[in-house]
Parts: C-alpha cells; structure tokens; sequence
C-alpha cells in the first residue's frame, strides 16, 4: 500500500488577474471571461526563485523534521522538462540544503500536469520493491511560470505559482491511495498551443475522459462513485468541473473549487494544494473516500482514489 503520510504548500502573494491583463497578452473581454465564466479572481505570483519557493513548502514538512535518514528517494513533478540550461540543477541544491544527498533524486514530466499523481504512484512502487516499511519518498511540485506559454492556458487558465511537498510512505496507517488509473490519448490537448479547431475539440472531449479516467480509479479502489466523498481536481477553471461534474455523477457540491480563484492553475501542485486546503478546513474525515484529478497536456488524464 502507499500512504501520504505528510503534505505542506507554500502560496505567495497572490494578484488580481486584471494587473496580468498586458503581461499575458490578454483582451478586456478575455479577462472578464476569465473572471466571470471560469471563476478566476487571483493568482500566484512570486519574485522568488523555483528552488527557494519548493524549499518554502518543505520548510512547513514537519513530519520530515528529524526523519531526513528515511528518505529514499526525492522526486520532482513538474509540467515544463526544462527550466534552466544544462548543466544547472537546482534540485541538487534543494536535496543538499533539506540534508537529503543520500537519496536517489529525479525529475518526472512524463504526464505534464499529471505527473504529481505518477510520482505517488511510482513512488509507492520502488517502496514496495525496496522492502524497508521505514522508508519515506519526498515529492516536490510546483514551479515558475516563466515564459507566456507558461503562464497561460488560452480559453483555459491562467498559471499560478505555488508549491507543494508531498512525503510518501509504504504503509496505510494515513491517507491510503487504493486507485489510481491514468490515459495518454494524445490527438487534440497535444500541443503546448492548440488552433481554434483543436481547443473546441478538446473542450468536447474533457469531460467525458475525466469521467472514464475517474471511474476507472474508483473502480480499482472497489467503490463506486456514491462512495466519494470529495474531489481534488486540478485548478484550471470552474467551468470545466461543472461539465465534469455531470459526467461523473459526483455532486457538484462534492468538487472541491476553493482554491480555483485564488491560486490558479499551479502546475502539478493543486491536487495537493486542495489537499491541504481540505484538510486543514476538516473536509476530509477519517474514513473519507477522496478522489485527485489531474489532466496534463499531451491528453494525459489521471485519477487517484484514496482514504483518509
């Protein structure tokens, strides 16, 4: 079994889309669409840099306090493959201020902004196949949204910049992942810059794969969808979860959306960003049946099933 046995995130100062408005290219009419149809209101946005914002969320990792020695593996999810020139790796960086040169680090980007939930999945596997029930995994998410084609989605989302860490664990005594399901199908959603066409034929296409993804990852967890109790999607727009909502059959009371306005879309983060949000406001009970969405471009669509 693999459990998160820890999550903590870090939000910087957020601002209101409007003071993005010549920065991201953005019509007055694309703005208010953004605001009034989509639900979004703030972003992230930080001056810091991508390791000192990562090191942001792990500072608030208690759990990893005086734990460091059981770290096997350090992970970065991310969206973008490359943020710096080669041979510069902030992460080795990060693994040494965090006192972790013993752990195996590597980066993930296979799923884009699904790679998060990959992590916990892969990460589960190699602590089963290690066999030391002691053994934790570090997952860090989140990153710089540093270029205009990262900065926004067109029609979509607009990026934010916060981060999370995730510790991962082998055992089930927290919050137990029992499904998880994920599909590439590629076709429209491929490309980082999608033409007219292919957005409308990708906006056709979303809510029935996030339907399929989701219920084949609660199907592997031997529930069904009456059994969730809350959803942690990804933060793209309000609008898009509405439509998913029907498809699942989930209450639309049931999708966590708290988060859509305040933070926007932060990369591989927000299902652990809802997480902890959720979490903290005591939205998921012991017992509780969650669920985690995340759709990466290149159509990626994952789902995880867990219980608290």
């Amino acid at each position: 079994m693999t459990s998160l046995v820890a999550v903590s995130t870090y939000v910087p100062t957020t601002v209101a889309i409007e003071s993005l408005q010549d920065e991201l290219a953005l019509s007055t009419g694309q703005v208010r669409r953004f605001r009034r149809m989509y639900g979004l209101d703030q972003v992230c946005r930080s001056d810091e840099s991508e390791a000192d914002m990562v090191l942001g969320a792990v500072s608030k990792l208690d759990a990893l306090r005086g734990q460091e020695e059981r770290v096997r593996y350090v992970v970065r999810a991310k969206t973008m493959p490359a943020a710096n020139p080669y041979p510069v790796d902030p992460m080795v960086d990060v693994r040494e201020a965090l006192g972790l040169t013993h752990a195996t680090l590597f980066t993930l980007t296979d799923h884009a902004c699904a790679s998060g939930l990959l992590a916990v999945d892969l990460c589960g596997t190699l602590l089963a196949a290690d066999g030391d029930p002691d053994a934790l995994a570090l997952i860090l998410t989140g990153e710089k949204a540093f270029t205009h084609s990262a900065q926004v989605i067109p029609d979509v989302a607009i990026m934010g910049e916060a981060t999370a860490a995730v510790l991962v664990g082998p055992g089930e005594d927290q919050d137990t992942m029992l499904g998880y399901a994920t599909t590439t199908l590629g076709g429209p959603g491929g490309e980082v810059i999608l033409d007219d066409e292919q957005a409308a034929e990708f906006r056709q296409i979303y809510p029935g794969a996030v339907a399929d993804v989701a219920l084949e990852a609660i199907a592997a967890a031997g529930l069904t969808a009456d059994d969730i109790d809350l959803v942690l999607p990804h933060n793209v727009n309000k609008i898009s979860w509405v439509r998913a909502s029907a498809a699942l059959g989930i209450a639309r009371s049931k999708i966590f959306l708290q988060n859509v306005g305040t933070t926007g879309h932060c990369f591989c983060a927000d299902p652990f960003l809802n997480h902890h949000t959720a979490d903290g406001l005591g939205l998921i009970a012991p017992g509780a049946h969650y669920l985690m969405i995340s759709v990466g471009l290149g159509s990626t669509f994952s789902a995880m099933v867990f219980r608290k």
